[in-house]
């Protein structure tokens, strides 16, 4: 039998494949992990836009929390779509019960196409509720400005949306940069004393649907791993880049990375 860490992904499902759950479990499995999942809602989505999105139950959500947690053993989590305070609050309650502590909060708030996937009045159970929770978080540029109540229009604004969020209770912070305009491919990592900067070369090509959600599932496979989280990082940049640079011609709008870039078809047909 082979052993294998285990890391949890806790969001909405994309019908699509680019993003939330599905792209969740692709790249934890990619960086080396069993990826199990906690499916909170069902959007109907392609690469074009987000047509509809359903919440479950909260009773399911919280059934799928105790099944997960029962006969898996967990060694990281993280957060995706959250669409209400009542969500907010099973999960943030349920996980503050088992005491865990590794779990990556992406606060996602809307999608690339405009669609909300955050109740407005819900930003506040985010931030008393989820956010202390965290070992890190990972909004991007328009989550860090709503969380922080900022405009962010450069690296320093980064970074002073960093030093807010974290006022909020997780343990680190990353704003992550990767469309910014002033400097793109950046992302500010900060963790309570000090910044740290991780920088790719932009790639500015239709493959990036569901990158946040990659970027933050790698990061927790990477955890589950054992690996320190300045380590974690910069390996979880590494493949979200590489993975949207060997971009995959699926649908008329912004297609997904290719979250198994490494591997080569034609291996399995050698035998």
């Amino acid at each position: 039998m082979t052993i294998i860490k285990q890391a949890l992904t806790i969001a909405g499902s994309d019908s699509g494949g680019g993003a939330g759950i599905q792209a969740d479990i692709k790249a934890m499995q990619a960086n080396g992990v069993f990826a199990a999942s906690v499916v909170t809602a069902v959007t109907a989505q392609n690469t074009i836009e987000v047509r509809s999105a359903v919440e479950l139950p909260l009773e399911s959500i919280r059934a799928q929390l105790e099944a997960v947690f029962d006969d898996l053993d967990i060694t990281a989590a993280k957060t995706g779509m959250l669409a209400s305070t009542g969500v907010i609050e099973t999960v943030a309650s349920f996980l503050t019960e088992t005491g865990f502590r590794d779990l990556v909060v992406d606060p996602v708030m809307i999608s690339k196409s405009g669609y909300s996937l955050l109740a407005a009045d819900a930003v506040t159970a985010l931030r008393d509720h989820l956010l202390p929770l965290a070992l890190v978080a990972t909004p991007n540029l328009h989550e860090a400005s709503l969380l922080a109540g900022i405009e962010i229009t450069g690296l320093d604004d980064m970074r002073e949306a960093a030093r807010i969020i974290h006022r909020s209770g997780p343990r680190n912070v990353i704003v992550k940069g990767g469309h910014a305009d002033f400097s793109p491919g950046t992302d500010v990592l900060f963790d309570g004393r000090e910044f740290h900067e991780f920088a790719a070369d932009a790639v500015f090509d239709r493959s990036v649907h569901g990158t946040g959600c990659t970027f933050s599932a790698a990061i927790t496979a990477r955890l589950a791993l054992g690996e320190p989280l300045t380590t974690a990082v910069a390996n979880a940049k590494t493949y979200v880049t590489r993975a949207i640079e060997h971009q995959l011609e699926i649908g008329a709008g912004h297609g997904p990375g290719h979250h198994f870039y490494f591997l080569d078809s034609s291996d399995f047909r050698k035998n």
